[in-house]
């Protein structure tokens, strides 16, 4: 227990509440009650003003991990004015008159992604200069919604995404790929929806907010190339061993053969409009409020974490440090936030994720330093917003000084797991794993570091 303003208070339970008021501000439905307004005839987004009554048509396709609740969200704002929608995210696939439910797939696409895909194209496909799309997108969409070229299979997608992640790409890099093996991706899907009115609601899950990898783009301009989709295979070292059809597919695009994504200015996106409406650091300033309301000095390290998970690891020790000082000269409790998406490069056969993974690394670099944090209570947390840290059901894991304590006693090596990547199967023996389950949205991940003095 630390006693700072005037509260009896673990940290844990701090940790606990910073990350529960940073996905409660993210949540689909207050998203888009901040964003969206209606009166009945008028909704207005972002700022602007759409008349219903000058569509022919109006539609909704809501993809990603958050796309059920976003549309259930803006459905009642709309009305009997939607003709169809295409909603992917579901527990299982339903059809509702024209409203057609799929379940999620996540990391890797499957039949019902397909499904959801040639659903989503026919519609876009169906549309006219005097109708109005309305596109709701959020974290997982690439995989949600999948579409491959006429020459590749399913298959040949599941297999290439599954090497990526393996390699550690990061995510723009796996979605340079993705985008040039599809019909929807990369601004695709906006073309099908010419000469329509398209209007993206966007729940952001990458780097810089960037339009372009959030769920792959499908209704945005793409500045990749089918040769820096070649290059990014070349790179991982999975140019031979990939598909032969996915080789064949982008040899031909980097010779010219094959239509490229969409490209900025392109008239097809005359008429797109996009809106972010949540993100990382909207997350990271609501965990900062609470933070404050606990008394804790505050200060958000970054939005943008990317990268290596054990040499961010390495990184944030320093930062510890250097807060530690602060801590024992000002006796005062300090929380540093931070945010993003890292990447594992996985050479082991264990089972964990990113999130896990960062934490594991943490704890063998703190055990290498333990006399740096000699008379302070501290915790580290990170997990992924959704719910999800990679192929897991944990959302990620927490240590703490009784991390070393248990660890002792169950005389476990934290080096040994962490080379085998095998971070879930520690959390699960030496405890700190967090589940939350499912949380309808996703803003990428979230780090918690929290250092307090102990009562003299």
């Amino acid at each position: 227990m630390n006693k700072f303003s005037g509260l009896k208070v673990e940290l844990k339970e701090v940790a606990l509440k910073l990350s529960q008021a940073a996905l409660s501000s993210v949540q689909p439905a207050r998203l888009v009650e901040e964003n969206v307004q209606s009166d009945g005839n008028t909704l207005a987004i972002g700022g602007q003003k759409f008349n219903l009554s000058d569509f022919g048509k109006i539609n909704l396709i809501s993809l990603g991990k958050a796309g059920v609740p976003l549309a259930e969200a803006l459905l009642p704002l709309i009305g009997d004015r939607l003709e169809s929608a295409v909603i992917t995210g579901s527990q299982d696939y339903r059809q509702q008159g024209s409203f057609f439910y799929f379940p999620a797939a996540h990391p890797l696409p499957d039949d019902w992604s397909l499904k959801a895909g040639q659903k989503a194209y026919e519609l876009a496909l169906s549309l006219t200069e005097r109708d109005l799309l309305l596109v709701l997108i959020s974290g997982g969409g690439s995989a949600h919604l999948c579409l491959p070229e006429e020459d590749l299979s399913l298959e040949d997608k599941r297999q290439l995404t599954g090497l990526l992640l393996k390699a550690g790409a990061d995510i723009k890099e796996l979605n340079t790929v993705r985008k040039h093996l599809s019909r929807i991706k990369g601004g695709r899907l906006a073309r099908a929806a010419w000469p329509a009115r398209v209007v993206n609601l966007i729940v952001s899950d990458v780097i810089g907010n960037d339009l372009e990898s959030i769920a792959s783009g499908p209704t945005w301009h793409d500045s990749t190339t089918y040769a820096q989709a070649v290059a990014v295979l070349e790179k991982y070292s999975l140019w031979e061993s990939c598909p032969e059809n996915i080789r064949r597919v982008l040899e031909e695009g980097r010779a010219g053969l094959r239509e490229e994504t969409v490209r900025k200015g392109d008239r097809v996106l005359e008429k797109v409009q996009s809106v972010i409406i949540g993100d990382n650091l909207r997350a990271l300033y609501a965990a900062k409020e609470t933070a404050r309301q606990f008394g804790l000095e505050t200060v958000i390290l970054t939005s943008e974490d990317q990268g290596e998970a054990r040499e961010a690891a390495r990184n944030y020790l320093v930062r510890l440090q250097e807060f530690s000082r602060k801590v024992r000269e000002q006796k005062r409790a300090f929380c540093l936030l931070a945010g993003g998406e890292l990447t594992v490069t996985v050479k082991g056969r264990g089972q964990g994720g990113r999130n896990t993974e960062f934490v594991l690394a943490t704890l063998v670099e703190i055990l290498g330093r333990k006399r740096d944090f000699e008379g302070f209570d501290w915790l580290v947390m990170s997990l992924a917003t959704d719910g999800r840290d990679g192929p897991t059901d944990a959302a990620g894991a927490w240590i703490s000084p009784a991390s070393l304590e248990r660890i002792r006693q169950l005389n476990l090596s934290p080096l040994s797991y962490l080379e085998n990547n095998d971070s879930y199967r520690f959390f699960e023996e030496a405890g700190g794993l967090l589940k939350t389950g499912p949380t309808g949205t996703n803003v990428m991940d979230l780090r918690l570091f929290l250092l307090a003095p102990l009562p003299e």
